[in-house]
């Protein structure tokens, strides 16, 4: 299947096309979306462009085994979830293709992450196993090659020490840091760091009170010296993470764009600048499903970035009538 050349796309051509390739071999692979996309009078030919391809609500990932054909995957990603509930599960055909999404949107935006250390703080990631961000950063880890990358999982006193020891020499740091995490380090110290990328990856649910993404920042702008505060959008579903470099404004690579759907009509799109569903195009997904319905809110921008505004709860999710398949 040609489709692995999706890190080479540059115009919005080269992405319709690419995704209107991929939404054909998906239906035609992936018996789980062929059936929902049935279930909707869809199919190849009445799919002309890609606001006409359907996208398959995230919770499937927790019910069904969404994979294109039947193989034997090299790795299984699990999201987190609280205790009896349903995890979700992507089963990742190719491990390289994963890696080579988060390494070259790692370079779109931050250059090559060997000019970095890589500090993590991700103490509920590191608990459990299946995390896909837990294997992202243990690569960047290990790709920085600098002598002080690496986890810390409880020993915040050593971070700060080694953080701003490294600060004081001209290194160039990425701190990727779970929110809660990140927070509890801004309380207990007051840092001026000048050379430090401070990127919050979310994570604040169960763990301290849920702060809108102003607040957090101001806190963590406030506690680490830094003028903005980065942040990671990605999930167990997806291979392909966007960055935000200060405002919560959020930025996909070339492969990957995001989509808001009517809250109220969860087949209809909207135009840029209103709220909705957020849906989701990841052209990495190629042995699983790329069109993903989120349960996050939203809201896109004419430039093509977006901004994450909160979660549908469970009453504000319709046609759950397309989760009995």
């Amino acid at each position: 299947m040609p489709l692995e050349n999706i890190f080479t796309i540059s115009t919005d051509e080269e992405f319709n096309a690419m995704a209107l390739k991929t939404f054909e071999s998906q239906f035609n692979e992936n018996l789980v979306y062929q059936e929902f996309c049935r279930h909707l009078g869809k199919n190849v030919s009445s799919v002309k462009s890609i606001r006409d391809i359907p996208f398959l609500p995230i919770e499937f990932f927790k019910s069904k085994k969404v994979i294109c054909g039947s193989f034997e995957p090299q790795i299984t990603f699990t999201s987190s979830g609280t205790t009896g509930s349903e995890v979700s599960r992507h089963y990742v055909k190719n491990l390289e293709l994963y890696e080579q999404s988060y390494l070259s949107a790692f370079k779109q935006f931050y250059g090559d992450v060997e000019d970095y250390c890589v500090l993590a703080l991700l103490p509920s990631y590191l608990e459990r196993e299946g995390s896909s961000l837990i294997y992202m950063a243990n690569d960047l880890i290990n790709k920085s090659r600098h002598p002080e990358s690496g986890f810390y999982l409880d020993d915040i006193d050593l971070l700060q020490k080694t953080m701003v020891e490294l600060d004081n020499t001209n290194t160039k740091i990425l701190l990727l840091g779970v929110s809660f995490a990140l927070l509890d380090m801004a309380e207990r110290f007051q840092l001026i760091l000048k050379n430090t990328v401070v990127m919050e990856t979310g994570g604040m649910k169960g763990r301290k009170k849920e702060l809108i993404r102003e607040e957090l920042h101001q806190l963590l702008k406030k506690g680490f010296g830094v003028p903005t505060i980065h942040s990671e959008y990605g999930m167990t579903e997806l291979l392909s993470q966007a960055y935000s470099q200060g405002n919560g404004r959020f930025f996909a690579p070339k492969w990957m764009k995001v989509l808001t759907r009517e809250t109220e009509d969860p087949l209809t799109l909207q135009k840029a600048g209103k709220t909705g569903g957020v849906n989701i195009i990841d052209l990495a997904n190629i042995h699983s499903c790329s069109f993903i319905a989120t349960q996050d809110l939203g809201k896109v921008h004419t430039d093509g970035s977006f901004e994450i505004l909160g979660r549908f709860d469970h009453s504000d999710i319709r046609g759950c009538n397309l989760m009995v398949l």
